[in-house]
């Protein structure tokens, strides 16, 4: 299928085989369906997390779209977790700006209380103005019965993170050869305007370490898929633990 989606404001052609979106694509929602309908708050989470580079942000609106297409299937909203960066004035008195997208540059405690607001069924959501590069607060109106929480951070094996996963009814993690994040992350920065040399300057300094330790420090999630280097998806039913083990599917 070839498709033309509206992504982080840009409209963008993307491509998913036939095969993938009824093997892999249509079951995940309606297992999504299957949680919702059951779940006693007004409201289902699902946490979305996975490296930089692994088309989370495309991945989440091509679903969106699929459960527009189905009448069997409720609606999704994506809520992306970029809008609980601190803001710059808070990451300058910590020094921690140059670092903007590792784990300590994020507001844990503010995404907490926001997580609480919408299983509830209130509230609005941040959203991360790439004009400004400052969070914008109550961008989004939060009004879809399942929203997907997407970002790097929310399966991390860190004492300031656990306390989220109170708030998800539901976890995908998505693995992916560093090599091929590596060079995917590149080109988008080559994309967006920096030259090769900065690109991977970005990459050493900010994305790589980002990626080795979403992949190294995540706990288990409820579904895990894994990124072919064309850039399509397939469920790993049984996948390699960092240290090179093998391990089933844990827990949400």
């Amino acid at each position: 299928m070839n498709i033309n989606l509206r992504i982080n404001g840009l409209e963008t052609t993307v491509v998913y085989a036939d095969s993938e979106i009824e093997t892999v694509h249509k079951p995940l929602l309606r297992r999504l369906a299957e949680i919702d309908a059951a779940s006693p708050y007004p409201r289902t989470i699902v946490f979305l997390s996975a490296p930089p580079g692994t088309g989370k942000s495309t991945l989440t609106t091509f679903w969106e779209y699929l459960c527009r297409q189905d009448a069997t299937l409720p609606a999704i909203q994506t809520l992306p977790m970029d809008g609980f960066h601190h803001y710059n004035h808070w990451l300058d008195e910590h020094g921690l700006r140059p670092f903007k997208g590792a784990p300590e540059t994020f507001n844990v405690e503010k995404l907490a209380q926001n997580l609480r607001h919408i299983r509830a069924g209130e509230g609005s959501w941040p959203q991360y103005d790439r004009q400004k590069h400052d969070p914008q607060e109550q961008a989004i109106q939060v009004t879809a019965p399942i929203v997907i929480v997407e970002g790097n951070w929310l399966l991390l094996d860190d004492a300031r993170w656990h306390g989220l996963r109170e708030f998800c009814d539901f976890s995908i993690f998505i693995k992916a050869p560093p090599q091929v994040l590596r060079q995917r992350l590149i080109a988008r920065k080559v994309a967006g305007g920096l030259s090769l040399d900065e690109a991977e300057a970005f990459y050493l300094r900010t994305d790589g370490p980002n990626v080795e330790r979403v992949l190294a420090g995540s706990l288990p999630a409820d579904v895990t898929l894994a990124m072919m280097p064309d850039g399509g998806y397939r469920e790993c039913r049984l996948c390699l633990l960092p240290d090179g083990s093998s391990g089933e599917n844990g827990g949400g």
